[in-house]
């Protein structure tokens, strides 16, 4: 028995690596089996920054949704979606655009971060002010219940709530305000020590053979103060043991790599093959899916299909019930 509606998107960037796995994908694997999910391909979203790059959203689509089903999206029980198929967000983001206060989203933490960290971008558009409208929109339309979110991320939604207590105010009680189902995100560290990032070159994606994987596992960056093999190390600083809490068993990891490091019982090189031993059993089955999935020229078109036509009936019955309480 459902417990609610779940509603969760994700930008088209491409191939998706260890960090969307265990950052998402992994669990909305797990909230399908309890919940009415639905999960979509923000590729609008994707136009707030990359507006002057579009060219690479259509592919980037296509290889992010074959990740997803590789991953375990099971379209039986979730619905899957092209943000842009569905022309009811767009028309409900601009009937929300019109009771949105611009203070609400000026204040917005992203709004400023973001400006100043991707300096080489003009971000000083209407579309990127306002993308926390549209977000309100996606999550609205579908009266979802809950929105996984890292507690970081809560403010944002904080605003989709307002925005629907402020309509629901004004026109009656048409939406259901979304609540924030927290989510532990693990961390994965890149080949190079940094946040995992398609971007920074460091990324392990689930497209990777297992041959590709062990090449980008064995050198990978580890303790700088672990110069020589005696030199004793520090687990908490090493990137790699970020891997082993993902990968390894706990037993595993108090019994032999921690303490290993830390004496210099064992090496880094070591570690890292004990990291491969589980990981490469761990991947492998999302690569042969992934890889047989890649063999299907219309899987992709024929699963976003099936999920426009279910997230459209929603959205519509939505929709009709916004422009009735206002009287448009």
């Amino acid at each position: 028995m459902s417990k609610g509606r779940v509603l969760s998107g994700m930008r088209p960037t491409g191939r998706l690596h260890l960090g969307h796995l265990f950052g998402a994908l992994e669990n909305w694997s797990r909230l399908q089996e309890e919940y009415e999910c639905y999960f979509f391909v923000a590729d609008w979203h994707a136009l707030t920054t990359e507006y002057e790059e579009t060219k690479d959203i259509r592919e980037n689509t296509r290889e992010m949704v074959l990740d997803m089903l590789a991953a375990g999206i099971d379209t039986s029980k979730a619905t899957l979606f092209l943000q842009s198929r569905l022309h009811e967000h767009a028309e409900l983001h601009l009937l929300l655009s019109m009771i949105t206060p611009v203070p609400w989203l000026e204040r917005n933490p992203t709004y400023k971060e973001q400006q100043q960290e991707l300096t080489t971008k003009d971000l000083s558009t209407y579309g990127f002010l306002g993308y926390p409208v549209l977000m309100a929109s996606d999550i609205l339309i579908y009266k979802a219940n809950y929105v996984p979110v890292g507690i970081d991320q809560v403010p944002h939604l904080e605003l989709a709530r307002e925005i629907a207590r402020r309509f629901n105010h004004l026109y009656g009680e048409v939406f259901v305000e979304p609540k924030a189902l927290l989510t532990a995100f693990a961390k994965v560290p890149g080949t190079d020590g940094r946040k995992m990032s398609k971007s920074y070159g460091n990324a392990i994606y689930l497209t990777d053979s297992p041959e590709q994987v062990t090449a980008k596992v064995k050198p990978m960056v580890t303790d700088p103060a672990r110069v020589r093999r005696s030199d004793p190390g520090n687990p908490d600083v090493c990137p790699v043991f970020d891997l082993h809490k993902i990968f390894t068993p706990k037993g595993e990891r108090d019994a032999i790599i921690d303490p290993g490091c830390r004496t210099a019982g064992i090496g880094c090189l070591d570690c890292k093959g004990i990291l491969l031993n589980h990981m490469l059993p761990a991947l492998r089955p999302i690569y042969e899916r992934r890889r047989d999935l890649a063999t299907r020229p219309s899987i992709v078109q024929e699963e976003l299909e099936d999920g426009y036509f279910r997230a459209k009936k929603v959205a519509g019955e939505t929709l009709a019930e916004v422009k009735e309480a206002m009287q448009i």
